[in-house]
């Protein structure tokens, strides 16, 4: 823990020098709050609620996506530069490092989701639940998030080139992002095509918010993640860190090595 917190606070130094990474994770939902919420929000409905409302869970989950790309280009920039051979010098834990990464990538997010929850105060977004489901909505969140910083882990480990990590990480944005129920309900979507866009993590997660924060109707489906998001959201980030996590702890030893 000493060396995860000593690690953690070089990330955070380092953050402090360039705050732009805070801006590049949270620019894109503020401009979807923008986009989607105020400017189109009168012209999109949502049965039995403001479409300002539906959104915002989708735009928040979208901050842990956009995550994946910030988390995996600092990784393999650290490898290039050599800064990962001299944590292997020192009389520490190879898996410390990782966790370092990914605990102030975090800390990163909790600070872009504020923006984003106060632009979308502005735009009329409010939580209609109790306090302690506004705070379980958005520790549901927090452990999305945590869950795409090991994903971008494992992806700056295993690519390496910043051009290539761009490309992939921005297509996962857009598709896990839109292949969803963040901005639109899945009804009007092919038989096949809404399956898929149900059992996205993505969709568990929002969903789940929405029944948290009051914002929605809970959906009539007969999927799993349609009836019960949270206990689908829960399971799979649980499924996803078990497998995702020891990957980037296995690439990171091999990594290191060369």
């Amino acid at each position: 823990m000493s060396e995860v917190l000593a690690l953690t606070g070089r990330q955070m130094t380092h953050l402090r020098r360039t705050p732009e990474k805070i801006i590049s994770v949270s620019l894109t939902p503020i401009a979807m709050v923008v986009i989607l919420g105020y400017l189109f929000a009168s012209v999109i409905s949502v049965k039995g609620g403001e479409y300002h409302d539906y959104v915002m869970a989708g735009v928040f989950a979208q901050v842990g996506l956009a995550c994946v790309g910030a988390t995996a280009l600092g990784v393999a920039s650290d490898l290039r530069a050599g800064l990962t051979d001299r944590f292997r010098s020192m009389p520490i834990s190879r898996a410390s490092v990782l966790f370092a990464y990914t605990v102030a990538d975090l800390v990163t997010a909790a600070a872009a989701m504020s923006a984003v929850a106060g632009i979308g105060l502005l735009v009329g977004w409010r939580i209609h639940g109790g306090f302690f489901e506004a705070v379980a909505g958005f520790a549901l969140l927090l452990g999305f998030t945590y869950a795409m910083l090991w994903l971008g882990v494992l992806i700056g480990l295993a690519m390496r080139n910043m051009e290539a990590i761009n490309g992939v990480t921005a297509l996962a944005l857009v598709l896990f992002s839109f292949l969803s129920n963040s901005f639109m309900p899945l009804r009007g979507l092919p038989g096949w095509l809404r399956a898929v866009a149900e059992w996205n993590p993505v969709s568990s997660v929002a969903e789940a918010c929405r029944v948290l924060w009051g914002n929605a109707p809970a959906s009539a489906g007969a999927s799993l993640p349609v009836r019960h998001p949270e206990l689908a959201s829960v399971l799979t980030l649980g499924v996803l860190l078990a497998v995702v996590v020891p990957l980037a702890l296995r690439a990171f030893r091999s990594a290191a090595a060369r």
